[in-house]
């Protein structure tokens, strides 16, 4: 027997890429185990326990009162069993229901009840996958954690670690990672992010992994069905902003809205309005439970405001920097200047106006492939 590499958690979603993060791990030489994050919510009340260590058996099998829901539902527990069992790796579930409903699903539902658009994909990826998940890998001896992720880590000459574009813009994730530690990043592993999907699929089909084709997954994993506001209001009981109106900026009543759950800045779509010509959602403002309703022009902006800031690929930003930003994981980026004024605030004048700058969703600043940090946009 040679000897065995460094011990790694693999994230095994059930889908191709954290498959072949796995197998391209085993194939360098590492030591790995699967592991399947159990993030649903249980409403029947048969509580799987958390795992005290890896090897508990309450890591173990289904959790039979679970609902299959997106990505870590029952039939991705399934999915990554078998490719577990294909690659001859040991494979678990660990319960991380607790952690997914603080810090993801509440915080779904408050920033929306605060006239806010959440990322629910980066609070995930910051305080389940990466803070709960390296904790407790750590803790059992674990070297790293790795995901499949399209995105590359590198240290830089100042020492740092930093989230760098992955070799494909068509898959790059990097926008979703930029809250990330670098203690985080330091024991983390994303070899997917060096190949394009195609070539992924590729590699899963000529080691015979069962999930070759299977497709990705798109919803936010415990809403598969969309209905943000539906969710919204199943989780207060009821209890959310009714019906109010909607306004001009000049404060003229132009008719009538749903809730401010069923609407986000740049929304146009839905609005049910007859102004005969298109016009746009262009704030919310949940102190008067109104929604502001704008013409095409009124959602671009040559500015914005952010907190919650996290720096990577420098530690701070002690004075103003040309920077490419963008403002939601499908914009393609644009110049800008950003400039601290604030103890945990920046500002951000883009060279020319952006669309829908939206408040709750995330800021990420790059300097050409590097990710230089990012904040929430408020």
């Amino acid at each position: 027997m040679g000897n065995i590499g460094p011990k790694v958690i693999v994230g095994m979603s059930g889908g191709v890429d954290s498959s072949v993060a796995a197998l391209l791990l085993k194939e360098q030489g590492y030591e790995v185990i699967g592991v399947t994050m159990q993030i649903w919510q249980d409403e029947r009340g048969e509580e799987q326990a958390a795992c005290s260590s890896l090897g508990s058996a309450d890591c173990q099998g289904r959790d039979s009162g679970s609902e299959d829901t997106g990505c870590c539902g029952l039939s991705a527990v399934e999915d990554a069993r078998r490719v577990a069992d294909h690659l001859g790796i040991p494979y678990y579930v660990m319960n991380f229901k607790r952690e997914f409903r603080q810090h993801v699903m509440d915080y779904f539902v408050e920033e929306y009840l605060h006239g806010r658009t959440p990322n629910p994909c980066i609070a995930c990826n910051r305080y389940v996958k990466w803070e709960a998940l390296l904790h407790k890998s750590l803790a059992i001896g674990a070297d790293y954690i790795a995901t499949g992720h399209y995105a590359r880590i590198d240290r830089l000459g100042n020492g740092r670690f930093c989230i760098r574009n992955s070799v494909t813009a068509e898959k790059d994730q990097t926008y979703a990672l930029y809250a990330l530690t670098q203690e985080q990043l330091a024991h983390t592993l994303m070899p997917v992010g060096a190949y394009t999907k195609d070539q992924i699929r590729q590699m899963a089909q000529d080691a015979g992994l069962p999930v070759a084709h299977k497709k990705d997954s798109q919803e936010i994993c415990f809403i598969p069905d969309h209905d943000y506001a539906a969710f919204i209001e199943r989780e207060r009981g009821g209890q959310v902003p009714g019906p109010g109106n909607f306004v001009s900026g000049s404060g003229e009543v132009l008719g009538r809205h749903k809730g401010i759950t069923h609407y986000t800045v740049g929304q146009r779509k839905g609005l049910n309005l007859s102004m005969g010509h298109p016009v746009f959602v262009t704030s919310i403002r949940p102190e008067t439970n109104e929604v502001v309703i704008g013409e095409a022009q009124d959602v671009f902006t040559d500015h914005l405001t952010c907190s919650g800031l996290n720096f990577m690929a420098i530690p701070d930003l002690t004075e103003p920097r040309r920077a490419m930003a963008k403002i939601r994981y499908a914009h393609r980026g644009a110049d800008c200047l950003i400039e601290r004024i604030g103890p945990d605030r920046l500002r951000v004048t883009f060279d020319e106006p952006v669309r829908a700058v939206t408040p709750g969703q995330a800021v990420v600043f790059y300097d050409g492939e590097y990710v230089l940090g990012g904040g929430t946009i408020e």
